[in-house]
Formats: structure tokens, C-alpha cells, sequence
């Protein structure tokens, strides 16, 4: 079913119109993958190329097996296995081991293939894919330089000139093919994700043209989140789900947050420095925000970024279970601020990974992988071989490198020095794949679904 077609406008689909299971079953050009915390995400369940899924997955009482996989489960309780099956019946994964018996259960062969949780991508403007990479060398704000970063920047060049005049059709469309102001907006980027058939959440935030111009007169943001909610979510089994966007950067931003709590919905928003957004996380991190002074947080947000922010805001943040979501290739090419890995380390917490923008990097997620290891071991390595001259923002300003003068240790190697104690351990792959996987789901509340 497309939502151009049945709005009116026939469109030249022929063979190619992607029905859920044929879009899920070209998916898997990489391989098989599983998702959430029960290993499956809205994946095929046919890895041979033409093949299709069991008939009724995910029904009560159908069994299908995934047979001679290399099984990663990303969690310790389980374990991994070099060639292993797993035993699916209904939504639940009922077994993971060599060689099991599976009765009468359809047979998946993943010889030669990977079995592992899928990726989650924790916060995406997937209403950006027609401008993919538009932005490849802007920043996020105009920083009056006159460089080719501030030449064009995303809040001047998306916010403000092009996300104001999109159409229904052109977010549907971005959101079709990539996996807002008036209802109209709202619901078709919500069919649209319906008819890719995957598992998504939609985020409900104000538009650009309301909130920022004073444009869009017929914007119903907030209020609409209950018609939006009662319309398109009054299930919680369905591969779509829906997040109530809450900037605090905007005036009332409390009714928002009010209405996506009544709602039972997690509450998301961007927590940055560039924006001025820190006292405003101080407050909230002491129940004082908002226009009652009364609003605080909870297990139930979810915030993007989280660079910039002070020692109070962060505790609150820890202390109330919120999730953080943070976007490594972006923050590092937009001056967002440094991705808090490091802090968040040193405070027993972890992150989920998204791709942000489509609008300045590839939105893969390998890339969000190799460029959180990159980063975190970058700065932790500075970490340990800065260690002898104290640790005390040392390093040459040039560079930040080592200091001209610094120090040396016994041993052969003068600048080789044994991590000290506190100092994070290097990311490994193991753990970057924790964060594109198990992490998201969690974030997602996507960690019992398959």
C-alpha cells in the first residue's frame, strides 16, 4: 500500500513497490540479522537470496530454525558459538545452541552467515534524505568566520530555508526511501514508515516553521500527540512505535512533556551546549523546570547528545535511569561539542549510538561504530600518555598533543606509561557493537520485542 497512490496520485510503482517482507528480505544483502534484546529485529527470516520468509512469523505457535550460524548473542549469559542454531517460535527465541532438535520447524541455513542482535538507531532526521550530504562541510551554526563550514550551516540552511517548505508528499517520500509541521506532515511520515515494514519508532516534535519562524499556522504540536497516539499507536505490538519530542529550548516545553507522560510515551529531546541548553538541565535536574517550576526527570527520557552538560545535570540524568543517545561522526563534524563517551565511563553509564542528520555523513552504522571506538580511544590514549605530567590539561594547545616539556617514564619506552587507575579502558568491538545493538533496543524499549 503507498500513501501517494491512495491520497491520489498513482505513482509508477511496477515490480519494485516494496511490500514489508520484500523489503525486509532485500535487507539482508549483509547477512542475517537479529534485533533487540531477543536477537531479532524486523529482519527476513530466508537468508538464501530470492528465498522468502516462513509464512505467519511471529504468530502464536509457528516455529522456524536458523541453522549453522556463527551465533554473536551479546550477552554473556548466553554466549557466542562459531556454528550454533536458534530456535524461533512466534515473537519469543525459545533456544540458542549446536545441533537442536527443532521438530517440524521451518529451516533457515546460516552457513557461513553471522547471527546477531540487529542495529538500533536510536535517533535519526530521516526526513533528511533527499538532502543527504548536502551539508558535507557545514557546522551547526553560523559561527561569522566566513569559512566553508559557516558558508552553510544546518540550523540557517535546514531548519530555517528548506524543513518550513516541505510538503506532505516530500516527508513521506524522505521517510519512505530513508527507512513535522501540520498534521498532514505528522501522518504521512507515519505512513510512511508503516510501509517500509520495519521496526521504528516516530518521533513527535515541533516543526521548524512554527517554532522557530512563527509560520505554520495550522502546526497542532503538542496537542496532536493524543489524535496521533489514539490513530497510529493504539497497539504496543506493532513494528512502529512513537516518542514525544520535548526540546527544552522552546518556550512551554513543559506541556510537552506532560502530554507524552500522560501518554505513557518516552519523552526525547536534544541536550546540547552550542544551544544554551545546560541551565536548563540544571533546572530540570532539580525539579524546577519548566513554567510550574515543577518539572523534573525521569526514567523515561531520552536525550540526544548530552554534550556540554555540568556534574549536576549529568547525576540527575544517571540517578533517574534517562537513556543518551549520542551521535559520533556528527558532534565531531558539526561542533556539537565532544561525545561524552569518556564521562559517561567514568560513570558506569553506556550509550546507544544514532546517526543524527542525513544531511552531512553517511547515516551507516559501522561508520557510528569505527568513529566511537576512534574517538574514545583517541582521548583515552592522550589520557595514558599524558599520565606522568599529571593528567592536568597539559597537552600541547597546537595539537593536543604532549607537552614539550613532558615527562618521562623508566623503561624502554620514555612515553610508554602504564594506564593509570580511573582511566577508561579502550573500546573494543565487542563493546561498540553492544552500543549499535543491545543499547538501542533498551533505549527504545524495544528489549522484549522481536
Amino acid at each position: 500500500m503507498c500513501w501517494l497512490c491512495d491520497s491520489g496520485k498513482p505513482q509508477l510503482h511496477g515490480n519494485s513497490q516494496l511490500g514489508r517482507r520484500d523489503f525486509l528480505k532485500t535487507a539482508a544483502a549483509t547477512g542475517l540479522t537479529a534485533g533487540a534484546l531477543n536477537l531479532f529485529a524486523a529482519r527476513p527470516a530466508k537468508a538464501q537470496e530470492g528465498g522468502n520468509p516462513p509464512a505467519d512469523s511471529g504468530q502464536p505457535g509457528r516455529r522456524y530454525i536458523i541453522r549453522g550460524g556463527a551465533v554473536m548473542s551479546m550477552d554473556p549469559k548466553v554466549g557466542n558459538f562459531a556454528k550454533a542454531d536458534v530456535l524461533v517460535e512466534g515473537k519469543k527465541i525459545q533456544k540458542i545452541g549446536p545441533n537442536l532438535s527443532a521438530g517440524g520447524a521451518d529451516v533457515i541455513d546460516a552457513t557461513g552467515r553471522i547471527v546477531m542482535p540487529g542495529f538500533i538507531d536510536t535517533h535519526h532526521h530521516q526526513f533528511e534524505t533527499a538532502l543527504r550530504s548536502f551539508l558535507a562541510d557545514g557546522v551547526l551554526i553560523n559561527d561569522q568566520s566566513g569559512s566553508r563550514a559557516s558558508d552553510r550551516t544546518y540550523f540557517e540552511y535546514i531548519l530555517l530555508t528548506f524543513a518550513p517548505v516541505y510538503r506532505p508528499d516530500d516527508v513521506y517520500i524522505s521517510e519512505l526511501f530513508g527507512g513535522l509541521a501540520q498534521p498532514e506532515h505528522s501522518d504521512a511520515a507515519i505512513q510512511a514508515l508503516f510501509d517500509t515494514g520495519r521496526r521504528a519508532a516516530f518521533g513527535y516534535f515541533e516543526s521548524a516553521g512554527a517554532a522557530i519562524l512563527g509560520t505554520n499556522p495550522g502546526n497542532k504540536y503538542p496537542d496532536d500527540a493524543v489524535r496521533i497516539k489514539k490513530q497510529w499507536f493504539s497497539s504496543s505490538d506493532q513494528l512502529v512505535s512513537m516518542i514525544m519530542g520535548g526540546e527544552v529550548y522552546l518556550p512551554g516545553y513543559e506541556k510537552a512533556w506532560r502530554i507524552g507522560r500522560q501518554l505513557g510515551l518516552q519523552v526525547a529531546a536534544h541536550i546540547l551546549s552550542p544551544f544554551g541548553i545546560r541551565p536548563t538541565l540544571d533546572l530540570l535536574a532539580q525539579g524546577k523546570a519548566g513554567d510550574s517550576g515543577t518539572l523534573g526527570l525521569a526514567s523515561d527520557n531520552l536525550f540526544i547528545h548530552m554534550t556540554g552538560m555540568s556534574d549536576m545535570g549529568w547525576n540527575a540524568v544517571k540517578n533517574a535511569g534517562a537513556q543518551v543517545s549520542i551521535a559520533f561522526p556528527i558532534e565531531m563534524n558539526m561542533r556539537h561539542g565532544m561525545p561524552p563517551i569518556v564521562r559517561m565511563q567514568g560513570m558506569g553509564m553506556e550509550p546507544s549510538l544514532s546517526t543524527d542528520v542525513e544531511v552531512t555523513m553517511t547515516a551507516d552504522f559501522f561508520t557510528q561504530m569505527r568513529v566511537a571506538m576512534n574517538l574514545q580511544r583517541t582521548v583515552v590514549n592522550q589520557m595514558i600518555l599524558d599520565s606522568p605530567n599529571g593528567n592536568q590539561n597539559l597537552p600541547d594547545p597546537r595539537n593536543w598533543e604532549l607537552p614539550q616539556t613532558a615527562k618521562t617514564v623508566d623503561g624502554p619506552f620514555p612515553y610508554w606509561p602504564k594506564p593509570p587507575a580511573g582511566v577508561p579502558a579502550p573500546l573494543s568491538t565487542r563493546d561498540v557493537l553492544r552500543f549499535a545493538t543491545m543499547n538501542g533496543a533498551k533505549c527504545l524499549r524495544l528489549d522484549s520485542k522481536t
